[in-house]
């Protein structure tokens, strides 16, 4: 793991041995994830920390020098060893807005990141989560804008307030149900509040086919219209995805899901991912490469689209 990173990953009920190889591969490069991508023809992985990481310490100043050596590390790590195999988006500590756009500024102009990735709401206590719509937050969103980087909006766990519902029922907790429904409701939340009306070219990305709010949309909208609480927006809810968002397919391998995705938001806006190590090359490659959507579909999911959203040089000829 990342030295002083340790103890911030989520509880997601694995059994001791696949915890423990899960832990083993997040920091490695050359024993397991290279040979792996060498194996699966996978080019590059933009890696990131992974949950819950910077956005489980509340105490400001451990968070924010947390976020800077866990982008230091990276950079160390993979990215100069590797750096045609390995990209990043940073780390940032929203327990202080200010800091977290210095930070993400220094990571993306000094060291080259391709964007930033926050796990989730911030803690501001054990009990309390911020979400990222408050108005303290707009001087993080307005620096991403003005950088022209995506902000890549990842799950983490659920706050002890929220978990009554999962009483009984750890095994909807985590990547299984929870963490999903808490970023979806999130970036909702994002969409409902102006924030990209306020910031036109502001860009996000959702993983695992979108979360689960792509297929909820119009249901979404169609009740806002009736009552949007005083909420004005210039579009409807589902336009702000397509201009806005990018859906990775990461750990959502189903078919009928990502062809949903690329009916509502439109095949230029879908990018191919794994969720490396918490989800298998293998499992990932053999339903992609034989996944029904056309080979010109295949090809911008599974290279041209992140080539284009993350300044990458071009794939070489085949």
């Amino acid at each position: 793991m990342v030295p002083g990173v340790e103890g911030y990953l989520p509880d997601n009920g694995f059994d001791a041995a696949l915890a423990q190889a899960i832990e083993a591969r997040l920091p490695d490069a050359e024993r397991w994830r290279i040979p792996g991508m060498d194996q699966h023809g996978i080019r590059m992985q933009i890696l990131s920390l992974t949950a819950n990481g910077v956005q489980a310490e509340p105490d400001r100043a451990k968070a924010v020098a947390m976020a800077r050596r866990a982008n230091d590390f990276l950079t160390e790590h993979f990215i100069r060893k590797h750096p045609a195999r390995f990209a990043g988006f940073a780390a940032v500590a929203l327990q202080d807005p200010k800091e977290a756009a210095n930070e993400m500024e220094r990571a993306v102009t000094t060291l080259g990141f391709k964007g930033v990735l926050v796990n989730g709401f911030t803690s501001a206590s054990a009990d309390i989560g911020e979400y990222y719509d408050l108005p303290k937050f707009l001087s993080f969103w307005e620096r991403a804008s003005d950088l022209g980087v995506p902000v890549y909006l990842h799950p983490r766990g659920t706050l002890p307030s929220q978990k009554r519902i999962y009483d009984g029922h750890g095994e909807l907790l985590g990547p299984a149900w929870a963490f999903g429904v808490e970023t979806a409701t999130h970036a909702l939340r994002l969409i409902t509040a102006g924030l990209f009306d306020r910031f036109p070219k502001l860009t996000m990305i959702l993983g695992h086919l979108g979360e689960g709010l792509v297929p909820m949309i119009w249901r979404t909208q169609n009740r806002f219209n009736y009552a949007s609480f005083g909420k004005k927006l210039r579009k409807p809810l589902a336009r702000y995805l397509p201009d806005h968002f990018y859906i990775t397919t990461s750990g959502n391998f189903h078919t009928p899901a990502l062809k949903n995705v690329i009916e509502e938001m439109g095949v230029d806006r879908v990018m191919f991912s794994v969720d490396y190590p918490y989800e298998t090359n293998d499992q990932a490659l053999r339903w992609f490469d034989s996944c029904p959507i056309g080979d010109e579909a295949r090809e911008k999911i599974g290279w041209t689209n992140a080539e284009r959203l993350f300044k990458l040089d071009p794939a070489p000829a085949s």
